[in-house]
């Protein structure tokens, strides 16, 4: 399966913006989604997930009550919404694929299977 993000842009401080994230085949019902940011110089950060089952949702403190996600697998799609976006936010946005264990989810960049190419976010103050 190959991802492609889509969606990235320029925006102001404040403003509201909605990546996608594309996968070339059906995702498996086995596999967990989550986007992740990496901003120059820093780390690739866990920013929400997904769950198989499509319900079971899980974001990181720096996101949480800003950023939505959801999946439409008729459409092999998980979408990201983001709302109050902040200069901090800028950085280039993947998603990737997480083979789901036992039930559970990762915010660990390691567990991911495979990455799409990422798409930039530009938060202009």
């Amino acid at each position: 399966v190959r991802l492609e993000e889509s969606g990235g842009g320029l925006v102001q401080d404040g403003g509201s913006l909605r990546l996608s994230c594309t996968a070339s085949e059906h995702i498996a019902s086995s596999h967990n989604i989550g986007w992740f940011r990496q901003a120059p110089g820093k780390v690739r950060e866990f920013l929400a997930i997904i769950a198989w089952d499509g319900f079971t949702t899980y974001y990181g403190d720096s996101v949480k009550g800003r950023f939505t996600i959801s999946r439409d697998d008729a459409k092999n799609t998980v979408n990201f919404s983001m709302n109050n976006l902040k200069p901090e936010d800028t950085a280039v946005y993947y998603c990737g694929t997480e083979p789901s264990r036992f039930g559970t989810v990762s915010t660990d960049p390691n567990e991911y299977e495979v990455w799409g190419q990422g798409t930039q976010v530009t938060v202009s103050s």
